[in-house]
Order: C-alpha cells, then sequence, then structure tokens
C-alpha cells in the first residue's frame, strides 16, 4: 500500500455578513468604466482648449511679437524691387518680409507706384499695394510664392491662393476656409510703405476660377 494519505479538500467558508459589508466599500483595483470615460472625455476638452490657444496665439502673434511697434516699415517700391532683385517684383509678385510677417505685393503693376493715404481695412486697392498675413487661414502654415503660376501654394495641406491671396474655391485647390488675412496698410508722403501688425482684416470666401477677383494662374501647373 503506498505511505500517501490524501486529505479531505477545505470546504468553502460562507461570506459572513461583516465580510460582504466590506467588500461593499472596498475601493475597486484598476480603472472602472466610468473613470475611464471621464478620463477620456477630460483629455479631449484638454486637446481642444490645447489647439484652441495656440490658435488664437498664431492669429496674434504679430500683435505680441511686435509690442508698442505695430507699425513695420517696409520701404519704397524702388527699395522693395532693389531688395527682391532675383524676383518680378514689378509684375506684382509677392515680396516676403519675415520682421512684418508678411507678404507684400503691387495690386496694379501696370501703376508703378504706392499712392498715398491709409488703408485700415486691408484691401490696399487704393493704395495700389496689399500685405497678407504668412499664415494659411486652415492650420497656419506659411504658403509660398510659386514663380510658375505666381499664385501662393501653401506646401502642408494644398491651399492655393491667387498672387493677391484669395481662396480658389473647390476641393482642389486646398481646404483653406477662406481667403488670406490682410494687415492695415499705410504709405506715407515720403512713398515708404508701412505694415501695421496691430489691425488684421479675415480674408473673404473662396472665389470660383475664372469668376471676377481671382487672377488666373500664368502657369496650368504650380510648385507643388
Amino acid at each position: 500500500m503506498s505511505n500517501y494519505q490524501v486529505e479531505p479538500a477545505a470546504q468553502p467558508q460562507a461570506l459572513s455578513k461583516e465580510a460582504i459589508k466590506s467588500l461593499r466599500h472596498e475601493q475597486v483595483q484598476g480603472l472602472s468604466r466610468r473613470t475611464l470615460l471621464r478620463t477620456s472625455i477630460g483629455a479631449a476638452i484638454g486637446l481642444w482648449l490645447l489647439e484652441l490657444g495656440a490658435g488664437t496665439l498664431g492669429f496674434l502673434w504679430p500683435s505680441i511679437a511686435s509690442g508698442n511697434k505695430s507699425q513695420v516699415k517696409i520701404g519704397t517700391l524702388p527699395e522693395i524691387k532693389a531688395q527682391n532683385a532675383s524676383l518680378p517684383i514689378d509684375q506684382g509678385f509677392p515680396a516676403y518680409y519675415q520682421n512684418a510677417k508678411s507678404f507684400v505685393m503691387l495690386i496694379d503693376p501696370s501703376r508703378q507706384q504706392f499712392i498715398q493715404g491709409a488703408d485700415p481695412t486691408g484691401d490696399g486697392t487704393a493704395l495700389n499695394v496689399r500685405a497678407l498675413y504668412q499664415r494659411c487661414p486652415h492650420l497656419g502654415c506659411k504658403p509660398n510664392p510659386c514663380l510658375k503660376n505666381f499664385w501662393l501654394e501653401c506646401p502642408c495641406h494644398g491651399s492655393r491662393y491667387d498672387r493677391l491671396g484669395t481662396k480658389v474655391k473647390g476641393a482642389a485647390y486646398g481646404p483653406a476656409p477662406r481667403s488670406m488675412d490682410r494687415f492695415s496698410v499705410l504709405v506715407k508722403d515720403d512713398q515708404a510703405l508701412y505694415v501695421d501688425t496691430l489691425k488684421i482684416t479675415l480674408g473673404p470666401l473662396p472665389v470660383a476660377l475664372g469668376e471676377p477677383g481671382v487672377i488666373p494662374p500664368k502657369s496650368p501647373t504650380g510648385c507643388i
């Protein structure tokens, strides 16, 4: 016979009233479904607030960066041409000025001059010059002027604008909801252009290619 003896298994014991009450009040280990849901909602709201704050900061950045000196001097038209000698500024091609966070260009290249005056709306037609905020209205990337077609093209998501910053309507021309935003401009009696980075006007709604308000591209293909 074997020397091993089999002991009877321990009989399960019923939980006492005190043990059941203790379990009811014991903290649940790990994340409950309710806690997980609350955490997820809180994180989503926090991310949205962060994006909203970043967008607001990006929109107001020219004002913040300039401090009390809101008017940034760009110069006279001959000076702009000399500073951008490799670009066809006289044909209305945009010139970029980082200190003003803007692109500036002649509105009517047949008139090779700036007209003295002030335009707080940023349209600039009366002054024959426009200053566009360098930020794409979609997500804030910097569009680039394209020498092939004279348009401004955003490298991030493909939004495209004519040389005056008008957004072209249609999915093929990118997701930006409006044209590029505009700075207030001033031409003083010395014929020098000043850009007021404290005064921004939102760009108008997109315009379909072929309709008045959009300058056709010089080339059917662009740079992006």
